[in-house]
């Protein structure tokens, strides 16, 4: 790990997935809330790498709201965007947005992308990092 870190708020980290229908969990094809968190920990082990050079460990989250449904075949947004950086700590705000959906109604694979995006979960999370080493 540098011995210098390049955490600083504001930094963000995006990624984009398909929700495959394996994760449908309930009916409407609806997908469980803990994909949203696993996904919260890959955006927020992405930060760590850039910022800390490590992948860090998560300590917590803090204020999830479930405030729209994610469906298997959706193609959703993952942001983690730094907002409070401490010596070890990182603090981070999340959002998981759907910018795709299917559109079954108009054929068994059409599908739409979503403009405006609809924002399916939030939250903050706190993730540590080892201490920086002092030594070359």
């Amino acid at each position: 790990m540098s011995s210098e870190s390049s955490a600083t708020v504001g930094l963000t980290v995006l990624h984009r997935r398909y929700v495959p229908f394996s994760h449908a969990h309930y009916a409407g094809n609806l997908v469980d809330g803990a994909y949203s968190l696993a996904a919260f920990g890959d955006v927020a082990t992405e930060m760590c790498i850039r910022a800390d050079g490590d992948e860090g460990l998560f300590a917590s989250y803090s204020d999830v709201q479930f405030k729209a449904p994610v469906r298997a075949g959706d193609v959703i947004e993952i942001e983690a965007t730094l907002v409070r950086v401490g010596s070890r700590s990182r603090e981070m705000d999340f959002e998981v947005r759907v910018v795709g959906r299917g559109a079954p109604q108009r054929g068994e694979s059409a599908a739409d992308v979503l403009d405006p995006p609809i924002v399916a979960t939030t939250a903050r999370g706190v993730v540590v990092v080892p201490p920086r080493s002092t030594s070359g």
